[in-house]
């Protein structure tokens, strides 16, 4: 059933064959259901300021750290990069409103598709461009016993944030893996990019407002609609990625 896709991404690479060892999971969008919270308040802290961004347009950064995001609007409004100071209180001013929001829900289908892999005997590793502090008491919070500090990738961790494939690359190194030895499950086209980029199988669920073609015209070696659509595929897909 996902014969093609397999064989047009070894065709890509020049791989010989797919040995899956590890899952690399984005979180908000994919674990959480969070990205609507998200836009909101990047669009609220950047009204403060003066960038002329929507909640819309905040679903096309989504994946990038915050310091990426806030340096493209500043070079677009301003015409210059902000101070570290600006970066601060910019990134302050989301926090604060995101924080106000009701918590974001775990995405549908997710739990399962932890499951499934975790049964399968397979590492799951956390890639996000996400900083906060208390990142892991959220997700043990709400995904007991699928995550662990040592295969996490945060903002923290890198140099670079998505579209580069430094996040991802370096949860092959934390996973001590080749890129033919795991997939990828992202959402945002920047992640998607960032996973194509680091030579892995991406998955791309879309569970957020973006036409399909938002995502495969990043490189998507495989498209589905939902996190469930993931659960339920993933028997087949894990026994033709064998």
């Amino acid at each position: 059933m996902y014969q093609q896709n397999i064989n047009n991404y070894l065709h890509q690479y020049g791989f010989e064959s797919m040995r899956l060892k590890a899952v690399l999971f984005d979180m908000d969008g994919v674990l959480f259901d969070s990205m609507p919270m998200h836009a909101q308040a990047w669009a609220e802290a950047a009204r403060q300021v003066g960038f002329d961004l929507t909640a819309e347009e905040a679903y096309e950064h989504e994946g990038r750290t915050g310091k990426g995001t806030i340096n493209i609007l500043a070079r677009r409004c301003w015409g210059r990069e902000a101070t570290e100071q600006e970066e601060l209180d910019i990134y302050e001013a989301k926090s604060r409103v995101f924080n106000s929001l009701p918590p974001a829900p775990k995405m549908p289908g997710a739990e399962e598709v932890l499951s499934r892999v975790k049964a399968d005997g397979l590492k799951i590793v956390l890639v996000t461009g996400s900083g906060q502090l208390s990142l892991l008491d959220k997700l043990n919070r709400n995904y007991a016993g699928y995550f662990h500090r040592d295969l996490m990738v945060t903002s923290f961790d890198v140099k670079q944030g998505k579209p580069s494939p430094e996040p991802y690359l370096m949860g092959l190194r934390k996973a001590g893996i080749q890129p033919w030895e795991a997939l990828v499950v992202e959402n945002a086209p920047l992640g998607v990019r960032a996973g194509v980029a680091a030579q892995i199988f991406t998955i791309a669920v879309n569970t957020g407002p973006l036409p399909d073609e938002k995502l495969l015209s990043q490189g998507a070696h495989l498209l589905l609609p939902s996190m469930q659509a993931l659960a339920d595929a993933w028997p087949i897909l894990y026994q033709e990625m064998r």
